[in-house]
């Protein structure tokens, strides 16, 4: 069967600062109409940070749309600033953890809500972090708490639901892959 909608007709709803959302009438394959909703982003990164001592760096901050205190590892969204996402890595690493490692390597990448979104996110993986020399300014309105907690501490903290960020939780369980190996 094939499963792909056509699009009809597409109108701009809305072009924010950090997304753009766009309704299309789509022609389904058996032929009638259908409406989608889609939030375009411009993509982002999510980073596996690892202290010399194997600890995973985590953020706590406040989120919005959830209307809660999530925890999380530090990303952002790849915008103008950067040339590409590895440069987004670095600047996100100095702004929120204030570290710029020497190992970065990606992991994977992945959509993050393909229900209503093209947010395409990269996973990567920096190591050998020193402190930055040069902090960047952090983005308005960005309060966060720094923590480390090692693997254990991590998954303990999925488990008893501390932590329920996707990006995160992936981040984890990629850690955990990494250790078995």
């Amino acid at each position: 069967m094939d499963f792909e909608e056509h699009v009809v007709d597409s109108q701009n709803i809305y072009d924010g600062a950090i997304i753009n959302v766009e309704k299309q009438t789509v022609r389904l394959p058996d032929g009638q109409t259908a409406f989608r909703e889609i939030v375009h982003h411009s993509g982002a990164i999510g980073v596996l940070a690892l202290t010399k001592n194997n600890k995973i760096i985590l953020e706590k901050q406040w989120r919005a749309p959830v209307k809660a205190t999530t925890i999380e590892i530090p990303a952002g969204k790849v915008d103008n600033r950067d040339t590409d996402f590895h440069h987004a890595v670095i600047r996100e690493l100095n702004e929120e953890i204030r570290y710029t490692p020497k190992h970065v390597e990606e992991l994977f990448g992945f959509y993050s809500s393909v229900g209503f979104s093209d947010e395409y996110m990269k996973l990567y993986l920096a190591t050998d972090l020193e402190p930055v020399k040069d902090k960047l300014p952090r983005d308005k309105g960005e309060f966060l708490q720094i923590i480390e907690k090692t693997l254990d501490e991590a998954v303990s903290m999925i488990t008893n639901g501390d932590i329920k960020d996707a990006k995160t939780i992936m981040a984890i369980q990629h850690w955990q892959l990494m250790q078995s190996r």
